[in-house]
């Protein structure tokens, strides 16, 4: 089969497109013939080594986290699905190595969803991780709840895009960071209010619509806006991160506030509910930008760049 691969960490001259052998799906497992892929920063950080800390990888290494596509073959044991089922998956695995940037990937069927009705195959692809993503970090962490509110730092990306709708859905005050040409997509997601990351004083914007802090700050941005979140939170309220992997209990102590940093992971039965969503219309698929497969290395790149709308997928067949 035709896959992405690595054989050594590095930077977009380590990827190359060759032929690997397919994966055969073991107990209760489900292989996959892959349509699409998405494209995550966990991707291009799986490449380079810096997630070697959170997560293994042996080479030859197929990158890839998300697949959308049809059931192959199904393994001992997997009764829930059948051989031409389209269906979609967040397929992590404790040890990268194969990897959804492949004509085949095998996933265990508790990761596996039906694909939502309403969607296409670049639009699934683009969901799994980034959904559960922030399902995880507002339901299961902070337990957003209705009349809360909430700043989502980064709302037009691939995170921030799903962040908005379901925390919406949840009944929340929802603002969000854009840049200025971002703010009516995020406005068409369902924020309340967009502020303009490059020209405003966040803090200060802060004060005046939530002046005693947001119950909740979801930080998909890092660096420096991370630092700034800190102030922004409530006494007794949430600041969770996805790119500060080791956080630091002592911050949140010193302004009475809970951290958390969110680490996704693969759940089919929240993938599942997550699709109801988009059956029912109360969630629309991020804005897709589609490379194919031999173009992976310029697709990651582009994802690095941290700018895009939406999300990135890549076809495969």
């Amino acid at each position: 089969m035709k896959a992405v691969v690595i054989d050594e960490f590095g930077g977009k001259e380590k990827m190359r497109v060759d032929e690997m052998p397919a994966p055969k799906p073991g107990k209760g497992e489900v292989q996959i013939e892959s349509a699409y892929a998405g494209v995550n920063p966990a991707d291009w950080k799986i490449r380079e080594g810096i997630l070697d800390k959170l997560v293994k990888t042996e080479f030859p290494a197929i990158l890839g986290w998300d697949v959308s596509g049809w059931v192959s073959e199904v393994g001992e044991g997997v009764d829930d699905f059948k051989e031409g089922d389209e269906v979609y998956s967040y397929c992590r695995k404790e040890v990268v190595q194969w990897g959804a940037f492949a004509e085949y990937v095998c996933v265990s069927a508790e990761h596996v969803a039906k694909l939502p009705k309403n969607l296409s195959f670049p639009e699934a692809a683009g969901i799994p991780l980034v959904g559960l993503t922030a399902w995880q970090a507002l339901f299961d962490v902070a337990k957003l709840s209705k009349g809360q509110s909430i700043l989502i730092q980064g709302g037009a990306g691939g995170v921030g895009s799903l962040a908005i709708q379901l925390a919406k859905w949840a009944g929340a005050r929802v603002y969000t960071t854009a840049s200025l040409r971002n703010h009516q997509y995020a406005s068409e997601l369902g924020a309340d209010k967009a502020f303009d990351y490059h020209e405003m004083d966040i803090g200060k914007l802060q004060e005046e619509v939530e002046p005693k802090g947001f119950d909740v700050v979801f930080d998909c941005v890092g660096g420096k806006v991370f630092d700034q979140c800190i102030t922004m939170v409530k006494r007794g309220g949430w600041l969770i991160t996805i790119c500060k992997p080791f956080i630091e209990d002592a911050i949140g102590q010193k302004h009475g506030i809970r951290t958390s940093f969110v680490f996704v992971r693969p759940n089919g039965g929240q993938l599942a509910e997550i699709s109801k969503l988009f059956d029912t219309g109360h969630l629309r698929a991020p804005h897709i930008t589609e490379y194919p497969l031999e173009d992976a290395a310029e697709a990651l790149e582009k994802n690095r760049e941290g700018h895009t709308r939406g999300k990135i997928v890549l076809k495969i067949k």
